[in-house]
């Protein structure tokens, strides 16, 4: 079976269904470290990393948005001395979508190649 970070986004268009609460939990056990909860009013997905040096998260931050830049979905990013805070969900559906869970799995992957450098 396929892994999350092994796929790629699909084209989203308005009015594609947001994914059911049956199809979320099946998907967050792939990624655990994410937490699923209303954000401004929408559902998203949030995950907090943690980094010694401000410039190791912003080294993060920077590969988060060139993997949102190839996979055309783009999320929220705070980056914060020692802390970086990811947001994904899907803007033309205002909620969540299968490509979500996995940028957010493709996320997780680099935090743990650049915790390996």
């Amino acid at each position: 079976m396929e892994k999350l970070y092994e796929k790629h986004c699909e084209v989203c268009r308005m009015g594609a269904p947001v994914v059911t609460d049956e199809e979320a939990n099946r998907m967050i056990l792939s990624i655990p470290a994410w937490k699923r909860q209303f954000h401004d009013g929408v559902d998203k997905l949030i995950r907090e990393f943690y980094f010694v040096e401000f410039r190791d998260a912003f080294s993060f931050t920077y590969k988060v948005a060139n993997l949102a830049e190839r996979e055309n979905h783009h999320p929220a990013i705070l980056t914060e001395w020692g802390k970086v805070t990811v947001y994904w969900w899907t803007h033309k559906i205002n909620g969540l979508h299968s490509n979500d869970f996995i940028m957010a799995a493709k996320t997780d992957m680099i935090a743990k190649l650049s915790a390996k450098s």
